[in-house]
């Protein structure tokens, strides 16, 4: 299983897609990068030479922020808006969909299970 930026990308599969599973590419930036580190699309991983994981490597490193870099991005960004007051950041704050999707039914991802309010009697 070769190791690109910390993360073990699938062999059987092709480079292309393989390189999806590193957190920030997509299949867009794969193929960029594949043709920045003259790579063809079609190799599968295992079939990679040592010099040409190193290729990617520094590539990706070069070009494109991924995997720790970028997810401390994101949760910088959202603590930002967070500290600000924005709409988002009181969105995030309180477990509520942030970009306009509707939550009076549905949302059930972000709000996490329903709780039901039920009736007390009198006794």
């Amino acid at each position: 299983m070769p190791r690109i930026c910390g993360v073990d990308i699938p062999k059987e599969k092709r480079i292309e897609i393989s390189l999806t599973y590193i957190h920030g590419v997509g299949r867009a930036i794969s193929g960029q990068i594949l043709k920045i580190a003259q790579i063809s699309s079609n190799v599968r991983a295992k079939d990679l030479t040592e010099e040409e994981i190193a290729r990617l490597t520094t590539t990706i490193q070069k070009s494109h922020n991924v995997e720790g870099d970028l997810r401390r991005e994101v949760a910088g960004n959202i603590k930002r808006h967070m500290d600000i007051g924005t709409y988002r950041g009181q969105r995030h704050k309180k477990g509520l969909p942030a970009r306009g999707q509707s939550s009076k039914t549905n949302a059930r991802t972000r709000k996490g299970p329903k709780r039901t309010v039920g009736v007390q009697r009198k006794k």
